[in-house]
């Protein structure tokens, strides 16, 4: 049997100091590795917040500058032009991506009165004008004495609490041009009869299909539309080529845009009171009849 080493026996203090030291290397060593981990992990976290933070910003771009999808069809002019009876659309090919509007041809509207109105769906004196002049205008339509082309845009997003009413309801009333263009008077006149006040939340995609369905516009196609704010692109584009700059609408001379409404009759811009139908209706006659 081998005796214990005592206190006094160097050989064993020697022993437990170079033990000592070994443990304490080890110790240093694998302190070092867990540094140089920590630092590959800390230098791989930040390369990847890089490339996410380089990713979102490159979408941001992307999206910003992306072209506008193409336009709803019936919409050629950014507007949808009424006529006839049953108050029909005039059928038209959509905008394509990127593309530009084309001013509808009035030349074989001899005698007929052509109303051209640029409304925002949140715009209080918008219902005011719709409220005065929505049965006669219908009636001049319906009975040939008229034809009517309505531009939505949307400028009074903000009014709405972040719920960007404006956009959302120019992109449903798109969605039926699109998909139910006959039925377009009755949602634009729903439209308004229902038109949420300003500053207040606006209303759900439940609460304005509800509203297109109430019009007669109701099927698989518009929902998705809706819902997909399918047209929100093409109605940023088409409000911007009111709002911004001089607005050229169908007057001879370009002006500034004055807002919602702007009402021309016959390349005439209408200046009177917007609840006032007689004013209105006077309007109408002497533009026809000069033009």
């Amino acid at each position: 049997m081998t005796p214990a080493a005592t206190s006094g026996n160097p050989a064993g203090k020697k022993d437990r100091r170079e033990q000592a030291r070994e443990t304490a290397r080890v110790e240093r060593e694998a302190q070092k590795r867990r540094e140089r981990r920590n630092r590959v992990f800390l230098q791989g976290g930040i390369g990847i917040a890089v490339i996410a933070i380089i990713a979102i910003i490159v979408l941001v771009i992307v999206n910003v500058n992306k072209p506008a999808g193409p336009g709803p069809k019936n919409m050629a002019s950014d507007g949808i032009v009424l006529s006839g009876a049953k108050l029909a659309a005039v059928k038209t090919p959509a905008i394509k991506a990127g593309g530009s509007p084309v001013v509808t041809d009035t030349k074989k509207l001899k005698g007929v009165a052509h109303i051209v109105t640029y409304i925002d769906y949140q715009c209080p004196y918008c219902l005011q004008f719709e409220t005065t002049n929505e049965d006669q205008i219908s009636t001049m339509v319906q009975s040939g004495e008229a034809t009517i082309e309505i531009h939505p845009i949307a400028i009074l997003d903000t009014s709405s609490l972040g719920n960007k009413y404006s956009t959302r309801a120019a992109n449903a009333a798109a969605c039926v041009a699109n998909y139910d263009p006959n039925d377009f008077y009755a949602v634009n006149t729903a439209l308004y009869a229902n038109q949420p006040a300003e500053n207040t939340s606006g209303m759900s995609d439940k609460q304005l299909l509800s509203i297109l369905k109430g019009a007669g516009a109701s099927s698989s196609d518009i929902t998705s539309c809706v819902t997909s704010q399918k047209f929100a692109g093409w109605v940023k584009s088409a409000t911007d080529r009111v709002s911004v700059g001089t607005f050229k609408g169908i007057a001879a001379t370009p002006a500034a845009f004055a807002g919602t409404p702007t009402v021309y009759v016959n390349g005439q811009k209408y200046g009177g009171s917007l609840t006032d139908a007689d004013a209105f209706a006077s309007f109408v006659l002497s533009a026809s009849a000069s033009s």
